[in-house]
């Protein structure tokens, strides 16, 4: 009976996962021949390019800011974590569109501080800068997240003994609780990854030039059709999906061995 229910409960999952796998199917679908001469190779590869730059650069400052903040979360008083919890996931929750016309209206020529920055020489509408700051909207609550469910995973008994052998707080963080957490931390900035270089809601309204792969695939699907969208979509899968499934997965072998 209980080999049985085995074999019934491995079907069940093995028909769940070919569900979920499904679509994928999609991309043997007769569209018609795909389009990929000169006049679309160009602005693909170009959306392909300003993807993976300025995403990798959002994914700089996410690190950069994001990790010393989500120590700082792990170490809170549980009231005060809440409170953070509840800022961080306010740009998560926001619907894209949304949060592109926040920003747009906040960092713009309509807002003081955009005014600022444009005197600066920042322009942060359809920009470079513009894209960026979007993604790092977009991506720094998950990665923070994260980040701090990475630090809480830490045995605080190692900690403590590092800090009774005489470590300062900025050793023990840089000695012992960051290379204990790194594949945590990896998988928190493999999801920031994909939210962010997926994104194109918010960076529709902020940033539509220079345009990115999501934003490039809906202007290759309203102007010619599936054919002229398909070549930038194997891109574009191949370019967001392989590494952040890699860590998820040398991550769970490494919790689990």
């Amino acid at each position: 009976m209980k080999a049985q229910f085995k074999w019934i409960a491995r079907t069940g999952a093995a028909l769940f996962a070919l569900v979920l796998l499904y679509p994928f199917t999609a991309l043997l679908a007769g569209v018609g021949p795909w389009q990929w001469g000169s006049d679309f190779r160009g602005p693909a590869l170009s959306s392909v390019r300003v993807s993976l730059l300025l995403t990798s650069a959002a994914m700089i400052i996410i690190v950069a800011v994001g990790t010393p903040v989500a120590a700082y979360i792990a170490r809170c008083s549980t009231r005060e974590r809440l409170w953070w919890q509840a800022v961080l996931l306010v740009p998560i929750l926001l619907p894209p569109l949304a949060l592109g016309i926040l920003l747009t209206l906040a960092f713009g020529p309509y807002g003081a501080v955009g005014t600022v920055l444009e005197h600066m020489g920042l322009r942060t509408t359809n920009s470079p800068e513009a894209f960026i700051m979007t993604q790092v909207y977009v991506g720094m609550g998950y990665y923070v997240l994260g980040a701090v469910a990475a630090f809480d995973a830490v045995p605080a008994i190692l900690q403590k003994q590092a800090a009774l052998l005489g470590l300062t707080p900025i050793k023990v963080f840089l000695r012992v609780t960051l290379p204990l957490s790194r594949l945590g931390l990896a998988v928190a900035l493999s999801i920031a990854w994909v939210r962010a270089i997926g994104e194109f809601g918010a960076v529709l309204v902020t940033a539509y030039y220079p345009s990115g792969m999501p934003v490039q695939l809906w202007v290759n699907l309203q102007s010619f059709g599936l054919p002229a969208v398909m070549p930038l979509l194997v891109i574009f899968l191949a370019v967001a999906l392989p590494i952040p499934w890699l860590v998820h997965v040398l991550a769970q072998r490494k919790r689990h061995a």
